[in-house]
C-alpha cells in the first residue's frame, strides 16, 4: 500500500460531507468534507505502488475540469482505473451540490 498526498486549489469551503463509492476488486472510494477556503487536500491511500505521478496528473485535469469546493478528499483505492477515479470524484461532488439544493 502507498500513501500519497496532494493539493490543489479549491473555491469557498464544501458546505458539507460527501461519499461515493465502495473499496473493492478494482474501485475505490471517495470521503469529501469541508477543507479551508482555497484549498484542495487530497490524502490517497493505493493498492498499486509507484503511481504518484500519474495521479497527480489525473487529479489536475479533474479538479481544473470546472470549479471545485475546498475540501478534504479521502481515496482508498483498489486498483481503479483513471475513468474510475474520475468517476468517482464526480459522484461525490455530484451528492454533494444535490445535498445543498
Amino acid at each position: 500500500m502507498e500513501q500519497l498526498d496532494f493539493q490543489f486549489t479549491g473555491g469557498a469551503p464544501a458546505a458539507r460531507r460527501a461519499y461515493a463509492g465502495v473499496v473493492g476488486s478494482g474501485d475505490l472510494e471517495v470521503l469529501l468534507t469541508p477543507g479551508n477556503a482555497g484549498q484542495i487536500d487530497v490524502a490517497i491511500t493505493t493498492s498499486v505502488n509507484g503511481m504518484s505521478a500519474t495521479w497527480q496528473a489525473q487529479l489536475a485535469r479533474v479538479f481544473g475540469s470546472h470549479a471545485w469546493p475546498a475540501a478534504k478528499i479521502i481515496i482508498n483505492d483498489f486498483g481503479a482505473t483513471p475513468a474510475v477515479v474520475r468517476l468517482r470524484l464526480e459522484q461525490a461532488l455530484e451528492s454533494l451540490q444535490a445535498i445543498g439544493s
